[in-house]
């Protein structure tokens, strides 16, 4: 009972999601602002988000790396320090994570209207030239999500063993604690490495994305 209670309210809180998203579409179409301008702009806060969290992983492990050289001082304050990178790191990520949602929630409206708009061309010629653009588009748009989420998904590990290493520090303030964190700091920096490098392919991909949409 209390499983199908739980799905309800997810069910209706996704209805009013979208109900929201619809409304908002269609207030900014009066105003002149199509859904493929809000496309572009959501697109591009994500790269935003992307960036940062970029910076974010990056400061992350720089503190990481301070405690494995531990040689003396206080090792408290470089736990904190640690700790604060770890909440920053859990909010980039989820930036990043509604700021795909919302990318993912407009063009779904944008390819719904534009396939609905097919039926109403009494150009053959017209018709087919926008759906053949349609398509394309959609091509592109599926390389871009797919390497949006990739990246998205990349980001747990890189939590988890931040939060390890957090945790395990928080109860360990001593040298020989420090120490038994070398070899993990090692797989951090490779999983962080590799989490930027499909952060920067997401990113170039929303670029060729929002060229060809513009084009």
């Amino acid at each position: 009972m209390r499983s199908n209670i739980v799905s309800l309210l997810l069910i209706t809180a996704v209805l009013l999601l979208q109900g929201c998203e619809t409304l908002y579409f269609n207030t900014m179409e009066k105003v002149g602002v199509h859904k493929r301008d809000i496309l572009i702009d959501r697109i591009e806060d994500s790269q935003e988000a992307q960036e940062d969290a970029k910076e974010q992983f990056t400061s992350a492990l720089d503190q990481l790396k301070q405690i494995t050289q531990f040689d003396g001082g206080d090792l408290e304050s470089l736990y904190n320090k640690l700790n604060d990178e770890y909440e920053d790191s859990e909010e980039a990520a989820e930036e990043i994570h509604l700021s795909i949602n919302k990318v993912e929630s407009v063009a779904e409206a944008l390819f719904s209207e534009w396939n609905g708009e097919l039926k109403q061309y009494t150009s053959q010629s017209l018709r087919s030239k926008s759906q053949l653009k349609l398509k394309a588009t959609q091509r592109r748009y599926k390389k871009l999500i797919v390497a949006l989420r990739k990246a998205e998904r990349s980001i747990q590990p890189v939590l988890n063993s931040l939060k390890d290493n957090t945790l395990y520090l928080k109860h360990n303030l001593n040298a020989r604690a420090v120490a038994s964190l070398k070899g993990e700091f090692r797989t951090i920096d490779a999983d962080i490495k590799a989490l930027i490098q499909k952060m920067q392919k997401a990113i170039s991909e929303s670029d060729m994305f929002i060229e060809q949409l513009r084009g």
